[in-house]
């Protein structure tokens, strides 16, 4: 639907603008109680074995991706019977909700002044709220990549996939989307008392993310040469180290960004006091530096810029040829 396209322009614009405030509910926290309630509860009920808990974690996605699709659609549809403007106007806060462009941006400048204006220490605590592993030895160069590493993965994570998913089912699927994402990072891990439960998650993550880590990787190549970055070095480090992460997906725009960086990312790193072994990704051409933090800021915004161009093409063409 045209309404749709509209919206996620709209979306778009207001979280470039206002961001994710504090002050204002966010559904994707909403859907994080639920995942937790789900978690406990369902531990109970099946049996505390491996296959049990597997089962419970396929029950767990099936439940928190119908609510998370059906609450928006039916909101969305009863406000399409009073108005349509009403529709457009509910559908374009949604999308906003489910865009995280200036928040990531934001919370990765945070990691950029905390070094930059306190230290080492602060820098560590700035950088642990966005990142998934331990944070506590942590040098300066560490918690740079660390940082740029983020804005990477959620340049797909958080932009361009929500995004997709909008453009092509509205704010119901992209809401969806953002559920199998959240659930990933709530119960995605390799450790216990996750790795059970949450299998069926993190390879629907997987999935779900499949293709849009693939448009990012290109996106971002694309916004590489437009910032007049190594574009050339960024598609030789893609081709070679694309898939040098446990997840399929993850290494895609972090080889991309890594090349056109000319930086070496990734390597070993601890998650919950359990070291896990990774492959480096591109070539230590030159040291991180603090600016490669705003940089990688930077390029996210043109890559999202130009997902928002494309998408928006193929969905007006799709609509006229329909």
């Amino acid at each position: 639907m045209l309404i749709s396209l509209v919206a996620v322009v709209i979306g778009f614009g207001i979280d470039l603008v206002l961001g994710d405030p504090r002050s204002i509910p966010h559904p994707v926290v909403l859907i994080g109680k639920l995942i937790d309630f789900l978690d406990k509860t369902l531990r109970r009920v099946f049996p505390k074995t491996a296959g049990g808990e597997n089962l419970a974690g396929l029950v767990l996605w099936v439940i928190v991706c119908v609510v998370s699709f059906g609450v928006p659609w039916a909101i969305l549809k009863l406000a399409g019977l009073v108005s349509p403007w009403l529709r457009l106007v509910i559908e374009s806060i949604m999308c906003w909700q489910i865009l995280a462009t200036k928040s990531l941006r934001t919370e990765s400048m945070k990691v950029c002044d905390a070094l930059k204006y306190e230290g080492l220490e602060a820098g560590r605590k700035a950088v642990a709220m966005i990142v998934g592993r331990d944070t506590e030895s942590l040098d300066e160069p560490g918690v740079i990549k660390a940082t740029i590493e983020t804005v990477a993965e959620n340049s797909s994570d958080g932009v361009v996939a929500p995004m997709l998913y909008a453009m092509i089912g509205g704010a119901p699927l992209g809401m969806l989307y953002k559920a199998v994402n959240t659930m990933d990072s709530m119960l995605g891990y390799v450790e216990e008392p996750y790795k059970n439960i949450g299998l069926v998650p993190a390879k629907m993550d997987d999935v779900f993310n499949f293709v849009p880590a693939r448009l990012s990787a290109f996106l971002m190549l694309a916004a590489g040469w437009f910032m007049r970055l190594d574009v050339k070095n960024g598609w030789e480090i893609f081709k070679r180290d694309r898939y040098k992460h446990a997840s399929p997906n993850s290494a895609q725009t972090e080889s991309c960004l890594a090349g056109l960086f000319q930086v070496r990312l990734a390597g070993d790193a601890w998650y919950h006091g359990v070291l896990h072994k990774k492959e480096f990704i591109g070539d230590d051409l030159r040291p991180v530096v603090l600016d490669d933090i705003p940089l990688a800021c930077n390029l996210m915004y043109v890559m999202a810029g130009l997902a928002l161009l494309v998408f928006g093409v193929v969905k007006v063409a799709v609509l006229v040829a329909m």
